[in-house]
């Protein structure tokens, strides 16, 4: 739902007391956030793999270097991860894959890390900060991100 279009419309409060108002498109308080969008995706690890093995640049067109070399259910939940991002963005036009990348320092969780076409377009929703959950099973890997911000 677009800010400002749910005049009118109310939501299921979260705390069980009925329902609250719907956001109306007012300015934020300081310091809040809401979310600006979300963004879910699969893929099919061995599909993903032959794919890979059958196009072998397509790694570099679809990875930055901390993310190549990584065995192929890592690399299809960050390729799981990217698509998320996009749709988190709305899905716009121009996008460069490897602008975006999923990074883990020293065990730590992953995190999203954009910069270029990416950067730009999370700027202008006002994104401030990419929630990400991966995972990979059962011969699938999953991503889902929420992008989190005020107000661009």
């Amino acid at each position: 739902m677009r800010p400002g279009s749910a005049a009118g419309v109310r939501s299921p409060d979260p705390g069980g007391g009925g329902t609250m108002p719907a956001w109306d498109g007012a300015a934020l308080p300081e310091g809040a956030s809401m979310i600006v969008g979300v963004g879910i995706d699969v893929v099919d690890v061995a599909r993903f793999a032959r794919q890979l093995e059958r196009t072998p640049r397509l790694v570099d067109r679809l990875f930055g270097d901390g993310e190549r070399g990584l065995p192929a259910e890592s690399l299809a939940a960050r390729f799981a991860a990217k698509e998320a991002v996009a749709k988190a963005l709305g899905a716009p036009v121009g996008l460069v894959w490897t602008d975006c990348s999923v990074e883990r320092e020293d065990g730590n969780r992953p995190e999203v890390v954009v910069r270029g076409s990416v950067a730009a377009r999370a700027a202008e929703l006002g994104v401030q900060r990419f929630h990400l959950s991966l995972s990979h099973d059962a011969g699938i890997a999953s991503a889902v991100v929420v992008a989190e911000g005020g107000l661009p």
